[in-house]
């Protein structure tokens, strides 16, 4: 495996993590302002259309946009970015409903 390979492998890697980060961010402020919109249809409407946007157009950035080799390769090293930053975000989701739970007892 060649250097630069391996840097686009580690780019797409970041990349994904970012997407991921960049969605189920979007989506966690989303649910915590459902309840405070005057048009919570509305909110939750842009935010997922706006996500999945983002991440699609990042998944085809990262696939097919930087070069015509090894396209799926990198696609499924950026997914599984992604899936890594979907696990962080639901660790931490859970541990914040650990500690909030704890306080209202």
């Amino acid at each position: 495996m060649s250097l630069n390979l391996m840097s686009q492998f580690f780019f797409s890697l970041v990349f994904g993590m970012l997407l991921g980060s960049i969605f189920f961010g979007g989506l966690w402020l989303t649910v915590r302002y459902l309840p405070k919109a005057r048009q919570p249809w509305l909110l939750f409407l842009v935010s997922s259309l706006m996500r999945t946007a983002i991440t699609v157009s990042g998944f085809w950035f990262v696939g097919i946009w930087l070069s015509t080799t090894d396209q799926w390769q990198r696609t499924v090293v950026c997914l599984l970015g992604f899936i890594l930053a979907r696990y962080l975000f639901t660790r931490q989701a859970k541990t914040e409903n650990v500690s909030v739970s704890r306080k209202l007892q």
